[in-house]
């Protein structure tokens, strides 16, 4: 007999129900070069919000790691959370699997909606694509957030024993589960407190809806993540950049923060969030949220604070 409830299925489609209330709604473009990219975009974009692009990491879809945040923030932005490549209803049929070329399908996305300017936030993987985003195209990225992303981590660094993990084959077991243990071990590495006494039966079903489709191309990002990766090979960035991480991440270790800060100097704020791993967006969304408000909002030029009301601006 088929399995005839699924609780990842139905969390899944409580996401979609949230973010249509939001004021969002689900658009698939065609980039017309063999890639297809799905996005949440404003049911109505208005002109005098800036505009705050979400990117989400390896976990899952973009809906389940940004879920917590999406209702506050679209008050003040026009928000926009894609899929990237091979992740919900985001492929390509394309060899390229580097965090540059996730970058420029997404800008290819975001010019396809007619978004010239916007803020970033990249949560993990996602933040290794919004920092090549930030380099790749200076004029049109304002602010951004990474949010515990290794983006200075190097190649060597594995062999010298930085990382928890000791292979790549070990990372892609772990980040790509295809078992209960290792969804299991999953958690541990990336919560402080993770869930105990989960069932199988119900890491199963996750593992079964969102782990097991693009597995091969998924694991062809993350080599693509590690392989000739060096820090002077990294770009500086001139925009003003926040990170955030978790102070116990099992992942991205706390040294890699403290290495961005050092490369952008300046440029970059650094916020630890005690009591938390590398899944902050779960673990702590409150606080979170709290850091991307004061830095997106708190801090923009005093012209761009504007206050709305009934939808319309008010000088």
């Amino acid at each position: 007999m088929g399995r005839c409830f699924s609780f990842t299925a139905s969390r899944d489609w409580f996401y979609r129900y949230s973010f249509s209330c939001f004021g969002l709604k689900s658009v698939t473009t065609d980039l017309h070069d063999g890639t297809i990219m799905h996005c949440w975009v404003p049911k109505i974009h208005k002109e005098y919000k800036p505009t705050l692009l979400l990117i989400h990491g390896i976990g899952a879809n973009a809906m389940w790691q940004w879920n917590n945040f999406v209702s506050p923030l679209i008050a003040r932005f026009n928000v926009y959370v894609p899929d990237l490549v091979f992740f919900g209803d985001s492929y390509t049929t394309r060899p390229e699997r580097s965090e540059a070329f996730q970058a420029k399908c997404v800008m290819g996305l975001m010019e396809a909606h007619g978004v010239r300017k916007m803020n970033v936030v990249g949560m993990s993987y996602g933040g290794f694509v919004a920092y090549s985003m930030a380099a790749q195209f200076p004029e049109r990225l304002e602010r951004l957030v990474v949010c515990c992303a290794g983006v200075c981590f190097e190649e060597k660094d594995m062999d010298e024993g930085m990382f928890t993990i000791k292979s790549v084959d070990e990372a892609v077991s772990i980040l790509l589960p295809q078992t209960p243990d290792k969804l299991r071990d999953l958690l541990r590495l990336t919560f402080v407190k993770p869930a105990k006494g989960v069932p199988s039966c119900f890491l199963r079903d996750f593992i079964d809806v969102m782990c097991k489709e693009y597995l091969q191309e998924r694991k062809e990002l993350i080599q693509a993540l590690h392989k000739d990766r060096k820090l002077a090979n990294l770009p500086k960035i001139a925009q003003p950049t926040l990170i955030i991480w978790g102070e116990q991440d099992l992942l991205f270790p706390l040294e890699l923060a403290h290495r961005l800060k050092r490369h952008l100097d300046e440029n970059a704020q650094l916020v630890i969030i005690k009591n938390a791993g590398h899944a902050i967006n779960a673990e702590k969304p409150k606080e979170m949220a709290k850091h991307l408000w004061s830095f997106l909002i708190d801090q923009l030029p005093l012209s761009n604070q504007e206050n709305h009301i009934n939808g319309r601006k008010v000088d």
